[in-house]
């Protein structure tokens, strides 16, 4: 094959969006999952027998430098009382924000004592001019590390990070 013909055929495979069936990748930095967490929203409702409270309305969360935001959020509040929180579900239009990285997708699932975050339903994380998608990621915030599974699709942009 002639070189100029290679070298297309090169840019061609680095350009082409790859598909497999999991892939794991870096995510944002590793935040402090031991900070406190920051919850704003144009609602609340509470249910003291469930130990459940709805945050609803331009939901913001905050936990040091990682944001998530969600039309929705209920909060688990741990078994020795409602001053820590245990989990969080957010659902619709969920974004999670963690340093330079974005995630978007249809519901996450927040572990807040484990500090893992799993996003399900058309999950798209955005990475500088990369971009991944796939049905469901799995962030463990402590390492920044995560797993995407699900009919994986990447577009790597050729020279980018």
């Amino acid at each position: 094959m002639p070189p100029l013909a290679r070298l297309a055929l090169a840019a061609l495979l680095l350009s082409a969006p790859l598909t497999a069936s999991a892939q794991s990748v870096s995510f944002g930095q590793r935040a402090d999952v031991g900070a406190p967490v920051e919850v704003t929203a144009d609602n609340l409702s509470v249910d003291q027998g469930t130990g459940l409270a709805t945050f609803s309305g331009n939901v913001l969360i905050g936990q040091g430098e990682m944001r998530l935001a969600a039309d929705s959020v209920t909060v688990t509040y741990a078994q020795d009382g409602p001053e820590r929180i245990s989990a969080m579900r957010a659902q619709g239009n969920v974004t999670l924000v963690n340093g330079p990285d974005a995630a978007e997708a249809a519901r996450a699932d927040y572990d807040v004592s484990g500090g893992n975050v799993v996003l399900t339903g058309d999950v798209v994380l955005t990475q500088g001019a990369n971009v991944l998608a796939g049905e469901r990621v799995e962030v463990d915030l402590a390492t920044g590390r995560a797993n995407v599974t699900g009919r994986v699709r990447s577009i790597f942009q050729p020279g980018s990070q």
